[in-house]
């Protein structure tokens, strides 16, 4: 029987410097190995990563067109105020990476996958679908994600440090759910000071080799509907009173729903996705309106 790897980040303590975006410091990679019924635990360190300034600025708000919803009512400026907890994707939101398209890319395969992650977010294929179909692209094995990390650290958003600061001071919890990789989100969450119990996202699987094997399906984010079971779990198991969801794709505004988010945020400033822009609640470029917004 083949060997199974599941593999996790844990991150360690690093200094950074914040520039327009944030890179995410160094890690080790802990690797737990499943043969049969046994565990082998092994532990990697990688180097640390080569931080490359980049300058990333969030869209300007000529690109909103008649979008209406940029100036939020009182009621939503309610909700988000009195909102104890709120849930934020992480590729193109928290960071200004979408986390597949960059590890395809750097495999190889980045066109054909970036084409499926657009198709995705617009929502006009299922996501279990577009995940396995970008995946099945170019198969990254453990070795890769490895190097890609190394090589190429996620990068923050502008502000977003900023604002899960503010929401913690003002007493609400902060969750990151995605359908990118736990391999690529656990040192973000570390840098956020974001608990690995309030992560909900996919986990790559390996063979004892190292080789690809697929992705753990049984994670809700890994079909589409699964942010929003996700959000519904979240409130149903905390009774959090009112919940806010911030994101870019159609798997985040599928979250607002009844027993599910209250209020839904898009966030615009890295991708602006016309079709799910105009059925947000409040549409924000920068960060820095939903910081002003809780003064």
């Amino acid at each position: 029987m083949e060997g199974l790897v599941r593999s996790q980040i844990s991150p360690i303590g690093a200094h950074y410097k914040q520039q327009h975006s944030v890179f995410i410091p160094k890690f080790s990679l802990k690797l737990r190995t499943n043969l049969c019924r046994g565990r082998v635990g092994m532990m990697k360190h990688s180097k640390s990563f080569n931080s490359v300034a980049a300058s990333v600025q969030p869209l300007e708000a000529s690109a909103l067109g008649r979008s209406e919803n940029t100036l939020p009512s009182k009621e939503v400026l309610q909700l988000w105020r009195t909102a104890d907890a709120v849930c934020f994707d992480v590729d193109s939101t928290v960071c200004v990476d979408e986390g597949i398209d960059e590890l395809a890319e750097f495999c190889g395969a980045g066109k054909a996958v970036a084409e499926w992650t657009a198709r995705a977010m617009g929502g006009s294929v299922p996501f279990e679908e577009a995940l396995a179909a970008r995946l099945s692209l170019f198969k990254p094995s453990l070795s890769q994600v490895q190097d890609f990390l190394e090589k190429r650290p996620p990068r923050l958003s502008p502000g977003i440090d900023e604002l899960v600061k503010k929401l913690k001071a003002n007493n609400k919890n902060v969750f990151l759910i995605s359908g990118g990789f736990r391999h690529m989100i656990n040192p973000i969450a570390s840098v956020l000071g974001i608990p690995p119990e309030n992560i909900f996202a996919n986990q790559l699987l390996f063979k004892s080799s190292g080789e690809f094997l697929g992705f753990d399906a049984n994670e809700p984010t890994s079909r589409s509907g699964g942010k929003a079971a996700a959000v519904q779990q979240i409130r149903k198991a905390q009774a959090y009173k009112v919940l806010a969801m911030i994101g870019d794709g159609a798997t985040d505004l599928e979250a607002r729903q009844p027993g599910g988010a209250d209020l839904f945020i898009c966030y615009g400033g890295v991708q602006l996705r016309e079709a799910v822009a105009a059925k947000a609640d409040w549409l924000v470029l920068n960060f820095k309106d939903l910081i002003s917004s809780l003064d």
